[in-house]
């Protein structure tokens, strides 16, 4: 029989009390880094995408994939990996995951067919999942409750800066290298992480042990791969097509299923009572939407950058830059930590959403107009980040019991993959569906229509409709998320005032 986050008494993480561990500081360093290698791997190779078709002479299917395989891998074993850690203990899955990712760079690099760099970027994957969920994991064990939001705050920023650099650094190192560099150069970030690791991290697991639930993790795996690969291919494929349909269908039934599973066991991955929280349920709820719509609106900017207003690759990275800047700056400095500590959690997240939507809506009116526009927006996104984003994080984390922090991580981690996939293809079919209606030629993306246009008058027309397009779907964007932290701050807010009551 299962309890409900509400029915169980509140606990202290084990490593904690009273003052936390004594070298928790530098463990949470090391863990930033094991962070910051898988971060980068998650835009570093967009860079490389003309090398490796030139190189290995990969067709488009085969770049998909090389993107692809990471991405559903590591998504679709984010609450196994997270509940394995719990049980197994954090410590030796993390090691396990630094290990497998540094293994798995190494075979990318040395790749020399598509095939083998698939199966390498997906078990890189696998090693992925498993540092993804127990970082944070092992970060609420060692922290007291008070230093948490810093060190969720600083985790968040290291999570923001990876995904900034990244570009920019594949395209330094294949300014200098071959293409394998990018994954070579993993290896000796994982092994100096893994030899941290053994040395500083503390283990712990869950005290019960209870026993593994195998038929959850194989429904969970082939439920959150059906949906994000449903996600990722419909805008490729169309939304209407029998591929993402019956991968969809798949992906409904198969987590039904696993929600009636886990709430008929004894021993569940999940606790399904976890959604009758308010805390936790407002919590998720924000942060789907906030990933939604950064993930969304980098999306889009980097094409608006790129094709309409032609900066190149490294010139629009560094255009996007301001965004990932402001949150390293806010949590870095404590800024935002202290943000959050005065308005309390339900108000900072749905502040910080508030913002971020005003970011969106300062994007969408005024990107037309040059860079301005695009640069305040920007600052306004990473600011209302830097406050939401850990905010949401350490809501999640704190409605699970300190024994599940595995799985917190890993819906944590699911959110995130989860939201940014929905904000891509959401965001994207609604700018493309406008702008197919406005291009005076027959064509289904930007770069076809400019291709096909006979004259400069219609290229004007062109890049005219994309940039309505764009306008519309960052507007949908904007509202979306300041819905969202009306309905996080609401739900939080009556938790806190239920709390106390």
């Amino acid at each position: 029989m299962t309890t409900s986050p509400q029915e169980q008494a509140p606990a202290q993480p084990q490593l904690a009390a009273p003052g936390g561990h004594p070298q928790r500081w530098l463990i949470l360093g090391v863990l930033c880094v094991a962070v910051l290698t898988v971060v980068l791997d998650n835009t570093v190779l967009n860079v490389a995408i003309p090398s490796l078709t030139r190189e290995l002479g990969a067709a488009t299917s085969d770049i998909q994939w090389m993107i692809n395989a990471y991405s559903l891998v590591q998504s679709g074993l984010l609450l196994t990996a997270g509940s394995a850690a719990d049980r197994y203990g954090r410590k030796k899955m993390l090691a396990a995951g630094l290990a497998l990712f540094g293994a798995g760079s190494l075979v990318a690099g040395l790749a020399d067919s598509t095939g083998q760099l698939i199966a390498a970027r997906a078990g890189m994957g696998v090693g992925g999942a498993l540092l993804m969920t127990t970082v944070l994991a092992v970060a609420i064990q060692i922290f007291t409750p008070e230093e948490q939001p810093k060190a969720i705050g600083i985790w968040a920023a290291v999570n923001s800066l990876g995904f900034a650099t990244g570009p920019l650094l594949g395209g330094f190192m294949l300014d200098h290298f071959w293409w394998g560099a990018i994954f070579l150069i993993n290896i000796p970030v994982a092994v100096l992480a893994l030899v941290a690791v053994m040395v500083l991290v503390p283990e712990s697991k869950n005290p019960r042990g209870d026993r593994p639930d195998l038929v959850g993790a194989v429904l969970s795996t082939i439920g959150m791969v059906s949906l994000v690969y449903a996600i990722i291919t419909g805008p490729e494929h169309g939304w209407a097509s029998g591929r993402v349909l019956v991968t969809a269908a798949v992906a409904i039934l198969v987590l039904a299923a696993f929600a009636y599973w886990e709430s008929r066991i004894p021993y569940p991955m999940i606790d399904i009572h976890f959604f009758r929280n308010r805390q936790f349920t407002g919590a998720v709820s924000g942060g789907v939407l906030i990933t939604f719509g950064m993930g969304g609106s980098l999306f889009l900017l980097t094409q608006h950058m790129q094709f309409v207003l032609g900066y190149e690759p490294l010139e629009a990275g560094l255009r996007t830059a301001p965004l990932a800047l402001m949150i390293v700056a806010l949590n870095f400095t404590g800024v935002a930590a202290k943000w959050s500590a005065r308005l309390g959690n339900p108000l900072a997240i749905g502040f910080g959403m508030a913002v971020m939507a005003a970011g969106l809506a300062s994007i969408a009116t005024m990107a037309s107009g040059g860079y301005a526009g695009t640069l305040l927006g920007l600052v306004l996104i990473g600011t209302g980040a830097a406050v939401a984003s850990p905010a949401m994080s350490h809501a999640i984390m704190s409605a699970i019991p300190p024994e599940k922090a595995g799985v917190g991580g890993g819906i944590n981690g699911t959110v995130a993959e989860f939201g940014t996939g929905l904000g891509v293809a959401v965001l994207g079919a609604l700018l493309n569906s406008r702008f197919t209606a406005l291009i005076p030629v027959a064509a289904t993306s930007l770069p076809a229509a400019l291709a096909a246009a006979g004259s400069a008058e219609e290229k004007a027309e062109i890049t005219d409709a994309f940039s309505s397009g764009l306008e519309s779907s960052l507007l949908v964007g904007a509202l979306a998320v300041l819905l969202g932290g009306l309905v996080a701050w609401a739900l939080l807010r009556r938790a806190e005032r239920a709390e106390f009551a």
